[in-house]
């Protein structure tokens, strides 16, 4: 995912805040080569389209989920860049998972993923990624993945914990995913 620089208001002048109606109509059906979240009434704007990279991480990660299917048919899916509320947030992660139960249920009502994976590029901005992190953990996401293509890192989050998986550290999505588990380097393999 790349982040495209917001201007920042200066201390005397304040964005405009839109309600979610403003949003809803104004940016719901866009389509453009850019993904647009609503985050307490400010519009965050960032690039939609999936690089090679990340469509390769997504294919490990789907490939994996699908072999755990043989054992466990009840298993959801992963959605690529599917939007959801987080709260009060209306985000776009790169990657979500939804159980099968969840997606028969968002008809009816808003369901939050049980486990995020942001794929962190090299337009991300820190604080911006971290914000999402906050909303997803506000939200009571369980498992939060940041995967560092540069460094070849994938940062595990569990509510405040974090481990730093690399090489053939085990990353987990366990329990919300039973047996998912797989070494950070064939998250990039």
């Amino acid at each position: 995912m790349s982040l495209i620089a917001i201007k920042e208001p200066s201390p005397k002048s304040t964005l405009r805040k839109l309600t979610w109606e403003e949003f809803e109509r104004r940016y719901s059906k866009k389509e453009d080569r850019y993904k647009y979240e609503w985050v307490n009434g400010e519009v965050i704007k960032t690039l939609r389209t999936m690089n090679q990279l990340q469509l390769f991480i997504l294919d490990n990660l789907v490939n994996l989920l699908d072999g755990l299917k043989t054992a466990n048919s009840n298993l959801g899916k992963l959605y690529s860049e599917i939007n959801a509320w987080f709260g009060d947030a209306y985000r776009r992660p790169d990657i979500a998972y939804f159980t099968s139960q969840q997606v028969k249920s968002s008809r009816d009502a808003n369901q939050v993923p049980q486990f995020v994976i942001e794929v962190i590029s090299n337009n991300d901005q820190l604080n911006k990624a971290n914000q999402k992190l906050i909303d997803y953990r506000n939200a009571k996401v369980p498992i939060v993945w940041f995967v560092y293509p540069k460094t070849k890192e994938v940062h595990v989050y569990r509510g405040k914990q974090m481990t730093i998986c690399v090489g053939d550290d085990i990353c987990s999505a366990e329990p919300v995913i039973p047996g998912f588990l797989i070494p950070a380097n064939q998250v990039f393999e």
